[in-house]
């Protein structure tokens, strides 16, 4: 199966939802169901936009729930989808805000996070489309470095007659004695400058070539030269406290910092080599071609009309069931009250424009394993009404994960043992057995979903990655004998909880 991440984005209008479940397929083992209601989501964000525009402003996302024990998959689906789509994604901790009133971060500042992931997606397209324009600019810039004075001047305005009229108004204070000779000596000495300035200029023009080509082949790409680089004005740290607005807070000392660093941005003179220096030179370029006013209209559209927020964690700031609540309980349940109409749909002021979140999709996940759904406040149930419930993980769902997905575990450490000469071998006896233990480990203590493989692939390579550099040029096979031997504690001891994480 192709590997997404190798390639470019498909556009998420060309995704259809077979198609998505069978990327994400390409690394998430099982959870169909909550595929399947994802790609249904993000296929009718796609559907909403060729609606015509009275009927497209009616149709509300339908935001989802998703429901699981640790591990089964529910952030990886997340991550996935982030790289997946094209559209403005953004991941976030519902434990990381406070109620407002309270020291640290309101939930409006993820939908300003949103903004800014799309800004700067838009400004990485607008920049794409402009680089090959740039690189030529890039290239006579280097060129100027490396051959200071070679560039293509203007010539000056000069007037031809002038000094031929100096000459003669100097003649006929002399009573125009040497008029002809005067006239005849100033066109031959003009006649002799501009023939030198024109071999100089053609000698400087052809090594401006040669460079040009020595530059291109990749023959100067070590060569010192010296670029003038804009250092980004360091805003210091401070805390936000209650009732201040960090959006604004941050413009202002932005603004501050410009006035300190003055028109040239705090330009500093930097050594570096030609390829670091294209770098550098690039990155210049492609901010003085890009317009920040329309990638911001664009990203604000974007934001708008595709915007997709992943609130995980969400069961952490659900209230516990009873009447009377007090201290944490109530600063969860008043996160609860700012998260809802964000959800419903208001507007957010972001320093690129005022944000309406009507049309965001947001989906919300937590193992709700202390918790339940019901749990959070009746309003904001109802702001999400597609609700997926992710399975617990088997024995045959460990082997698939072994084995199967693009960055699965044997892969990662076949890989890394490769590195320092190893080769590694699993057989399929040692995945079976790998694959029962972690669902024994999971069932008698804590379900802890996959990262359960994590515990157990490094407690059976231990000895292995710290010994690789003695075993170069080796082949290990690990066995289901392998495997019982270096977890023999693990089976043997009942009190399994000694041995894991």
């Amino acid at each position: 199966m192709e590997n997404t991440e190798d390639t470019k984005k498909t556009p998420l209008e060309e995704l259809t939802p077979k198609e998505i479940v069978k990327q994400l397929d390409t690394y998430i083992i099982g959870q169909q169901k909550a595929k399947k209601s994802v790609a249904i989501a993000l296929r009718n964000r796609t559907r909403r936009l060729k609606l015509p525009e009275d009927i497209r402003d009616e149709i509300a996302p339908k935001n989802i729930l998703m429901i699981g024990p640790t591990g089964v998959g529910k952030t990886e689906i997340a991550r996935r989808l982030a790289k997946l789509c094209g559209a403005p994604f953004l991941k976030v901790e519902a434990t990381k805000y406070t109620e407002v009133g309270y020291v640290g971060r309101d939930v409006e500042s993820m939908i300003r996070d949103l903004m800014a992931v799309g800004y700067n997606m838009v400004k990485a397209e607008f920049q794409e489309n402009l680089r090959a324009k740039a690189a030529e600019k890039v290239e006579e810039a280097l060129l100027d470095l490396l051959l200071p004075g070679s560039g293509q001047k203007k010539p000056a305005k000069k007037n031809p007659d002038n000094g031929v009229k100096q000459i003669s108004d100097f003649s006929v204070s002399l009573g125009n004695i040497f008029e002809n000779a005067e006239k005849q000596q100033a066109e031959d000495v003009a006649a002799e400058e501009k023939s030198s300035d024109s071999a100089a200029a053609g000698n400087m023009s052809e090594t401006r070539e040669k460079f040009r080509a020595m530059l291109r082949e990749g023959r100067l790409e070590d060569r010192q030269v010296e670029v003038s680089q804009r250092r980004q004005a360091r805003i210091p740290s401070f805390e936000i406290f209650a009732g201040g607005n960090m959006e604004e807070m941050e413009s202002a000392m932005q603004g501050i910092a410009a006035m300190i660093s003055g028109p040239s941005g705090g330009a500093k003179r930097r050594s570096v080599t030609v390829k670091e220096a294209r770098e550098i030179l690039m990155e210049d370029q492609l901010d003085r071609m890009t317009d920040p006013d329309k990638v911001a209209d664009e990203a604000r559209n974007r934001v708008q009309q595709m915007g997709i927020v992943f609130i995980d964690e969400i069961d952490k700031i659900a209230t516990g069931g009873g009447s009377s609540r007090s201290g944490q309980d109530v600063s969860r349940e008043g996160v609860q009250r700012d998260i809802l109409p964000i959800v419903e749909g208001s507007n957010v002021n972001t320093k690129f424009g005022v944000i309406d979140t009507t049309h965001i999709l947001f989906i919300a996940a937590g193992a709700f394993n202390v918790s339940k759904p019901s749990d959070l406040i009746p309003e904001l149930q109802g702001r999400f009404p597609l609700r997926v419930e992710l399975d617990s993980l088997n024995a045959e769902d460990f082997k698939k994960i072994l084995t199967e997905p693009r960055n699965a575990l044997t892969k990662q450490y076949i890989s890394l043992l490769g590195t320092e000469g190893v080769s590694v071998n699993f057989t399929e006896e040692a995945i079976d057995r790998m694959s029962s233990l972690a669902a024994d480990v999971n069932a008698r203590v804590e379900n802890i979903g996959a990262r359960r493989l994590h515990t157990i692939m490094e407690t059976l390579l231990e000895d292995l990655s710290f010994e690789a550099d003695e075993h170069k040029g080796e082949t290990i096979d690990i066995t289901a004998d392998y495997v019982d031997e270096r977890l023999k504690g693990v089976v043997q001891d009942q009190d399994l909880s000694k041995y894991i994480l």
